[in-house]
């Protein structure tokens, strides 16, 4: 499997996970459960770590690797206090469910999104999942009966299987959760603003670029150097093929899942629920 129709497969996968964070369907299940939803960060801690059972906040920074932890105890284990994850997770599928529906109409029922469903599922469940923890809490949840949940909750599987992996790609290249970040906004990722929603504090993004520009990988200005650019790349490629696997067990059927899920991915786009950037570095 080569490693642009690697990264191809999950820039079409992601947004159909991400509606989960920002499909109004999900605001009215967060906010029927007692979650604040002033704010998209209870919620999101709560949609994403309820896999993991009612986890702490070591746990859950540790998982997500790029988040200041002072961010995460702000919020965990409080949301537990609010609703266990058992509801969550239910209120979660319940929100999915109703916001696919929305976007998707009639195509619910399509033969092509049975398809589609049945062959992300195979390669969710090729997906060794050994090492990576958000991966094996979601692929441990039962499936879904509908296509459209077998669907999302493929895509889920899929998309924390990489980013376990790249967790580990970014370990393996000597970043820190804030270094990962800087170094990510110093190739031109995204903007430094963007990146501030992790909030780590200006001292300590300064530290961090401090730490990269010693190591040569950030200049003075904190755009990457050449050798920035080059390691950076190298936690891509790195990435790529810790999450090359599933999609190989699909052999050429991973082409066919990418023509069926892609006017799912189009439709989620064009709601215009997702943010023009990320912190993933994908555009809408």
């Amino acid at each position: 499997m080569e490693p642009k129709m690697v990264r191809q497969m999950w820039q079409l996968i992601e947004p159909v996970h991400a509606l989960l964070y920002y499909a109004p369907e999900l605001t009215e299940e967060a906010a029927a459960l007692g979650l604040p939803t002033d704010e998209r960060w209870p919620s999101y801690f709560a949609w994403r770590s309820a896999p993991l059972g009612p986890a702490g906040p070591q746990l859950v920074t540790a998982t997500y690797y790029s988040f200041s932890p002072r961010m995460v105890a702000e919020y965990v284990p409080a949301i537990w206090s609010t609703a266990d994850p058992a509801k969550v997770l239910d209120a979660r599928l319940s929100g999915v469910d109703r916001a696919l529906r929305a976007l998707l109409g009639d195509r619910v029922h399509s033969p092509e999104l049975a398809e589609a469903a049945a062959l992300a599922r195979r390669a969710a469940e090729a997906a060794d999942v050994a090492g990576r923890p958000l991966a094996a809490a979601n692929a441990d949840l039962p499936w879904p009966d509908a296509p459209h949940l077998v669907l999302w909750q493929a895509a889920t599987v899929l998309r924390e299987h990489r980013g376990d992996g790249h967790v580990a790609a970014l370990l393996t290249a000597g970043l820190d959760p804030t270094e990962a970040l800087v170094s990510f906004a110093a190739v031109g990722a995204a903007p430094v603003e963007v990146f501030a929603s992790r909030r780590w504090t200006e001292e300590e993004w300064a530290a961090a670029r401090d730490r990269l520009a010693t190591r040569g990988l950030v200049d003075a200005a904190g755009v990457a150097t050449p050798e920035g650019h080059r390691l950076r790349d190298e936690v891509e490629r790195r990435t790529d093929e810790l999450a090359a696997a599933p999609w190989r067990a699909l052999g050429p059927a991973a082409g066919r899942l990418a023509q069926l899920v892609a006017p799912v991915t189009r439709a989620v786009v064009a709601s215009g629920m997702l943010p023009t950037q990320s912190t993933l570095g994908i555009r809408r």
